[in-house]
Formats: C-alpha cells, structure tokens, sequence
C-alpha cells in the first residue's frame, strides 16, 4: 500500500463528490490515494483504520472522517 494519505469515498455520496472535486481543485491527485468503498478492501481498510463515516481520510497516523474534516484536511495540503 502506498504511503499517501487515503481518501475513503463512494461514487454515489454527495459529501464524498465534494471533497473528489476539492482534491482535484486544489492539484491534489497525486499527493492522495482514492479508495473507494464499493470495493471491499477499500471499505475493509476504512473499517480497519476505525471508521464509518464518508468521506474519511486515514493520513498514516490519523482518520479524518466526515466532510468538513476532510475538507480541512486537503485545504491544509
């Protein structure tokens, strides 16, 4: 698995589509690592890390889970 920060995310979640669209606003593509939890080592590793909630960020140390935090967490990039 890759060193980047992890965003955890489902195509059809309208919190997960905004921070997609703050990531790649922001150039952020290659700097985090999209998993998508309809694949099921993705929502395995969400789950692994703690969390539920969409959209979640897993930074190596942390899970940043829900939009704002998210959102906060990309902006700080």
């Amino acid at each position: 698995m890759s060193d980047l920060p992890q965003l955890f995310h489902a195509i059809a979640d309208e919190p997960s589509a905004r921070a997609r669209a703050r990531l790649v606003e922001r150039g952020l593509e290659g700097r985090v690592q999209f998993r998508n939890v309809f694949y099921e080592e993705a929502a395995a590793a969400l789950r692994a890390h703690g969390g539920a909630a969409l959209p979640a960020i897993w930074d190596g140390a942390k899970l940043h889970e829900g939009e704002a935090a998210v959102l906060a967490f990309l902006d700080a990039l």
